[in-house]
C-alpha cells in the first residue's frame, strides 16, 4: 500500500507549480512526501513535451527506475503533466513499467488512480478541462529551503503557435479567481519566503470575471504587489500581442515590483513569424521594447529565439540577427527548431532546413548573444544594485550569489550574509554571464 511519495519535476517553472499541487493533493489524502526515492512507495515523475529533450530524460529515468522495482516491485511510477496528456494510453505500451497515467487537469484524481493501481490495474485519467484551475488547493512546497515561490494565476493557452504542443497537452486558457492568488502569496510570506513568480503560458492574457467586475493582468499585478509588500514579484510569460501600457505603468510604480521582462520573439522575420501564428510582427515587437524603456529604463530584458523554423531563408535569419542587435537582450535562450509531432506545423509545414544550416544558424547567434549579454554586464560597472541572496556561489565558497531586479546573476563576498537577505552591493568586474560585486556598507 502506497503510503510516501516521491516527486521529480523535468521542465518549465509551471511543472514545478503543477509538482507542489500534486503532493498538497496527495497530502490531504494521508500520503507523506519524501525526499529520498529509496523511501518511497510511489514515483511521480511531473514532465515536459515542449521539446524532444525533456521526453528523452524522462524516458532515461524510467530505466533507472527499473532497478529500483527490482528490489521493490511493490513499488507504483506515476507520469504525470504534459508528456502524459501528449501519449495518454501509449505509455503503458512504449514504458513498461508505468502503473499510472494523469494529464494536468486530473491531479484531483490522483487519490483514486492510486487505489487503482495498486489492485494491479493500469490507471489513466487524462481529460482536459475547461474550468479546472486547482483554486482550492494551496501547494505543498517540495523545496522547503526555498526563498522563491511559484504562484500558477492560470492554465492552458489559446494562441495555437503552430510549433508549440501546448495547447493541445495543457487545454484553453482559464483564470485562477483573484483571491486564491492572493491567499497563496500571504501563505508563502508567512512561511518566510522572499520573492514569487506570477505563473502563466501567457500571463498578458489574466481574465477573470467576478460578478460585474472584470480584473485583467495588470489589476492582478497591482493586487498583488499591495498585498505582500515584503515580497519582490516576478512573472512569466509575456506574450507580445498582450503586453499592455498599463502593465508597464503598474510595473514602474510599485518598488516590489522587479524591473524584469521575458518577452519570447523566436524569430524576427515577418514571414516566419506569420508562419508560427505569433500574431504580430517584427515592427510591433519592436514598439514593445521601446514602450518598456520608456516606461522602465534600465529594465532587463530577456527573450526566447529558434532558428531553422519551415522555410527560413538566409534572408529570414538576417532579420531575426538584426532584430537581436537592435534590441540588445541581456540574455536570450536560443534553441535549433525541433519538430513536436502533434502539432500544426509537423502536420502542414514540413522541417525542411538542414540540420548543418540550423546548427551554424544557432552558433552564429550564440556568439552574439554572448558579445550582447557582456557589452550589457559591462555598462553595469559602477553601479549599485540590491540583490536577493539565493546562497552560496558553486565556484567560491567564500562568496554568495543572487538575482537583481533586473535578474542578472550576481556574485559578492560572503561575510554574514544568509539565504534571503537583501543586499546593496556595487558591480566591480563582471563577465558575459556575471556580475561581480561588493556590498555597500
Amino acid at each position: 500500500m502506497v503510503k510516501k511519495f516521491y516527486i521529480e519535476t523535468y521542465g518549465c517553472q509551471m511543472n514545478v507549480a503543477d509538482s507542489e499541487v500534486v503532493a498538497a493533493v496527495l497530502e490531504k489524502e494521508g500520503y507523506e512526501f519524501v525526499k529520498d526515492i529509496e523511501q518511497a512507495d510511489l514515483i511521480i515523475v511531473n514532465t515536459c513535451s515542449v521539446r524532444e529533450n525533456a521526453e528523452v530524460r524522462v524516458r532515461g529515468r524510467l530505466h533507472h527506475f527499473k532497478s529500483l522495482q527490482k528490489k521493490r516491485p511493490e513499488i507504483l511510477i506515476a507520469l504525470i503533466g504534459c508528456m502524459a496528456e501528449r501519449l495518454k494510453d501509449e505509455l503503458f505500451e512504449q514504458e513498461k513499467n508505468i502503473d499510472i497515467i494523469v494529464g494536468p487537469d486530473s491531479y484531483l484524481q490522483f487519490p483514486k488512480l492510486i487505489k487503482e493501481a495498486e489492485h494491479g490495474d493500469n490507471a489513466m485519467e487524462v481529460e482536459l478541462s475547461l474550468t479546472e484551475t486547482y483554486k482550492d488547493i494551496c501547494p505543498t512546497r517540495i523545496d522547503d529551503n526555498s526563498i522563491s515561490g511559484f504562484v500558477s494565476i492560470m492554465r492552458g493557452c489559446n494562441n495555437f503557435c503552430t510549433y508549440c504542443i501546448v495547447p493541445y497537452t495543457r487545454g484553453r486558457e482559464r483564470s485562477r479567481e483573484v483571491q486564491s492568488i492572493v491567499n497563496e502569496c500571504k501563505d508563502l510570506e508567512a512561511r518566510g519566503y522572499k520573492e514569487i513568480t506570477l505563473l502563466g503560458q501567457n500571463v498578458n492574457s489574466y481574465n477573470f470575471v467576478d460578478g460585474d467586475k472584470t480584473f485583467v493582468f495588470h489589476d492582478l499585478l497591482e493586487i498583488v504587489a499591495q498585498s505582500v509588500p515584503s515580497l519582490r514579484i516576478r512573472f512569466s510569460t509575456s506574450h507580445p500581442k498582450d503586453m499592455s501600457d498599463d502593465m508597464l505603468k503598474i510595473m514602474a510604480k510599485y518598488d516590489n515590483i522587479c524591473k524584469y521582462i521575458h518577452l519570447p520573439v523566436q524569430s524576427g522575420s515577418d514571414s516566419v513569424l506569420k508562419l508560427m501564428n505569433r500574431k504580430y510582427t517584427k515592427d510591433w515587437y519592436m514598439g514593445r521594447i521601446e514602450a518598456i524603456k520608456k516606461y522602465l529604463p534600465g529594465c532587463g530584458l530577456s527573450t526566447d529565439v529558434f532558428v531553422g523554423f519551415h522555410g527560413e531563408t538566409d534572408e529570414d535569419f538576417q532579420d531575426t540577427i538584426d532584430l537581436m542587435k537592435d534590441v540588445r537582450f541581456d540574455l536570450a535562450y536560443m534553441f535549433k527548431y525541433s519538430e513536436r509531432e502533434g502539432t500544426y506545423a509537423s502536420k502542414k509545414l514540413p522541417d525542411n532546413v538542414p540540420e548543418d544550416v540550423k546548427g551554424s544558424r544557432l552558433a552564429k547567434l550564440i556568439e552574439i548573444q554572448r558579445e550582447t549579454s557582456f557589452e550589457s554586464n559591462k555598462a553595469d560597472l559602477g553601479k549599485t544594485f540590491e540583490v536577493l541572496v539565493e546562497g552560496i556561489s558553486k565556484k567560491r565558497e567564500d562568496q554568495v550569489y543572487g538575482r537583481t531586479s533586473q535578474n542578472k546573476v550576481c556574485v559578492f563576498a560572503r561575510e554574514d550574509f544568509k539565504r534571503g537577505d537583501l543586499v546593496n552591493v556595487k558591480v566591480v568586474e563582471c563577465t558575459s554571464a556575471t556580475l561581480i560585486a561588493e556590498p555597500v556598507l
